[in-house]
């Protein structure tokens, strides 16, 4: 079953992106057809995409070889011209819900594989969340093929030392193998945002140093919360003393959040969890 362009459907439809949820709808097949082939081998797959939209990016997965797509969307609006994609391929799933609060793993089977422009209002939530099902089980998902603001992928990549280093670098880099992929100007999406996008790839690890997820982003909430300060002063509320804590890690408490290595921040939560 052929469809109309994408701009035309959304007009049959009287589509037009809505700024409370975030949306910023990406019109270019080229663009959605390179994510979908820079998101690995889907074949057997179970792919989730979170905020279809319109369904962009979702006509390029039905290209590929995925064993099912389950497109989440919480705006009704879009629904009906979902729909019309679904009646084509029995592949395609349409879930109306919130995916802040639906749970993938408890409705979806393995392997999977979330692959999604995600709104910029609520995408560092949704992928906190995603990270923490990925702690409590490494295979819940084979892949997360993720767009954000291109600050947001800045600092789930970055290293110690960079400006962007943060609570999102260490939780990332613990869990996953961190890829980023590509950059994409404002122009790409209808209405263009006020800032630049971009396309990362997470590949949970099979073996990562064991730490509890709840622990470590309260050190490094209260390590980056005060970032300017020195850690025997940003860490007061998780320890009475905070500089004999760092020093029985190996760590200088004059240093500041930014110093840490991901291993650092490993330590200081398994020991306080202790």
């Amino acid at each position: 079953m052929s469809f109309p362009p994408l701009k035309e459907h959304m007009t049959l439809h009287g589509v037009r992106p809505d700024k409370r949820f975030g949306q910023h709808f990406l019109m270019d097949g080229n663009i959605t057809d390179k994510i979908t082939q820079l998101s690995g081998k889907l074949s057997g797959v179970h792919v989730i995409e979170v905020g279809p939209g319109p369904g962009g990016l979702t006509r390029s997965l039905l290209k590929s070889e995925a064993a099912t797509i389950h497109a989440i969307e919480k705006d009704s609006r879009l629904l009906p011209l979902l729909a019309e994609l679904a009646a084509s391929d029995k592949r395609l799933q349409i879930l109306e819900a919130d995916a802040l609060s639906f749970s993938i793993p408890d409705a979806i089977p393995t392997p999977r594989a979330i692959i999604a422009n995600l709104p910029y209002n609520v995408g560092t939530a949704m992928l906190i969340k995603w990270l923490k099902e990925i702690a409590d089980d490494a295979g819940s998902y084979q892949s997360l093929t993720l767009m954000f603001q291109k600050e947001v992928v800045d600092r789930i990549g970055a290293s110690p030392g960079s400006k962007h280093y943060g609570r999102l670098s260490v939780l990332s880099q613990w869990l996953c193998d961190v890829q980023p992929l590509f950059d994409l100007p404002p122009k790409a999406f209808t209405p263009p945002p006020k800032v630049d996008s971009s396309v990362v790839r997470l590949i949970p690890r099979k073996a990562r140093a064991k730490c509890d997820i709840n622990v470590l982003e309260r050190v490094t909430g209260a390590a980056f919360g005060q970032r300017r300060k020195m850690l025997r002063s940003s860490l007061k509320s998780l320890h009475p003393e905070p500089g004999i804590w760092l020093k029985q890690c190996g760590i200088e408490p004059t240093l500041r959040a930014e110093s840490l290595s991901l291993i650092n921040f490993i330590d200081l939560a398994a020991s306080l969890k202790a």
